[in-house]
């Protein structure tokens, strides 16, 4: 970043963030993923992760791949309110982008992951997901020769490991990201990169807009718990199998009786630690690549980027626990020309549309005989 970037931004650092406040980490651009040193990356363990994301082998029915919620044309999310349930349910969240995933701390909603690795492995077994079980699919795995190949190439196995399988797709996505927007060329020192209204974006998203509040550092999120008031998910009103898995959910997640028959409303980062304080608050998502993932926030309730500003310079919404709603949540007074500049901001925050086609995905044979040679 040049000297009359980093100038340009603590100046409007300094108009966001009133006297002796704690300021918020810089905004700055995004740089490599970073990867845990017991899953390095490898070129053959990213193709395995590839062909297992699109393979439905991982999951109970065997058609629900890691890609039926995450799809590439869709945002690598999915482009629906909530996500795609296992035949039988309709999942009660929306589908998060996988775009930049390798970055954060907390995956998921309620940050119930702390890894790909173990993100991947909760969503090929989650009831309302994968509904897979490890061992069923560990067996599958080892009646397809080209993953006992590639197992055997990458990891050593002399069978298809399960937990080897999360590790190989958490490096594929480790390979999802995006580094090079018009927002990351600008902080690099490409003035061009933003147009004007974009850069007055910019100004009230640090400034007036005080977005950058909870929407900071490189990823743009404090990866921090808040209820900012979306309302409900409006089919818990008229769609009996996505209320009964909202019931399903409450009741596994062992909420209390009196909670599971009154709850309208999804109760958040609650479902973990069970602390009243924590009712409605969900982790802040990243704001980056969200101009190909509608709808938003963590229910799908509102359409498009537009409408997530409208919805923050009105204060918010308004839903079932409004105890927990949080106090940075106010009316901002911005005109529309101001949140026209805002969302033209929001969209620098995103690069060219990343797409990949479905790759051939192997498929089973007979296991050879006892003392016969593998494949």
């Amino acid at each position: 970043m040049n000297t009359f970037r980093v100038i340009l931004i603590a100046a409007v650092l300094a108009t966001a963030v009133p006297a002796g406040a704690l300021r918020p980490p810089e905004l700055a651009p995004l740089g490599p993923a970073p990867v845990p040193a017991d899953n390095p990356m490898s070129a053959e363990k990213v193709e395995l992760g590839k062909l297992l994301f699109f393979d439905p082998i991982l999951s109970g029915n065997y058609a629900m791949p890691c890609a039926v919620c995450h799809f590439p044309e869709a945002g690598w999310s999915v482009p629906e309110a909530v996500s795609t349930g296992y035949p039988g349910t309709i999942h009660w969240r929306n589908s998060q982008t996988i775009i930049n995933a390798a970055y954060y701390g907390k995956l998921f909603w309620a940050g119930s992951s702390k890894s790909l690795e173990s993100q991947a492995r909760s969503a090929a077994r989650g009831a309302v997901a994968g509904n897979g079980e490890d061992d069923m699919m560990e067996a599958r795995l080892a009646f397809v020769p080209e993953y006992r190949r590639r197992f055997k190439e990458v990891f050593g196995d002399d069978w298809p490991n399960i937990r080897h399988a999360y590790m190989a797709i958490a490096a594929f996505q480790r390979t999802l990201v995006q580094t090079d927007t018009p927002f990351d060329r600008y902080l690099r020192g490409d003035d061009g990169a933003l147009n004007a209204s974009q850069k007055r974006g910019l100004g009230l998203f640090a400034g007036k807009a005080n977005c950058i509040a909870c929407h900071r550092g490189p990823l743009l999120t404090d990866e921090k718990y808040h209820n900012v008031g979306v309302p409900p998910y409006n089919g818990w009103e008229d769609d009996a199998v996505a209320q009964i898995t909202f019931r399903f959910e409450l009741y596994a997640k062992g909420t209390t009786e009196d909670m599971y028959r009154k709850t309208k409303d999804d109760p958040g980062l609650y479902f973990r630690t069970k602390e009243k304080k924590h009712l409605g608050k969900f982790r802040t998502p990243s704001l980056r690549y969200t101009r190909y993932t509608a709808p938003y926030m963590h229910n799908g309730m509102l359409e498009t980027l537009r409408d997530v500003v409208a919805f923050y310079n009105g204060g918010g919404g308004e839903n079932e626990f409004a105890a927990t709603k949080s106090p940075l949540i106010r009316p901002l007074g911005l005109s529309d020309a101001e949140m026209d500049d805002l969302v033209a901001f929001l969209e620098s925050l995103s690069g060219k549309e990343i797409l990949m086609e479905t790759p051939d995905i192997p498929v089973m044979e007979p296991l050879p005989p006892p003392g016969g040679k593998g494949s």
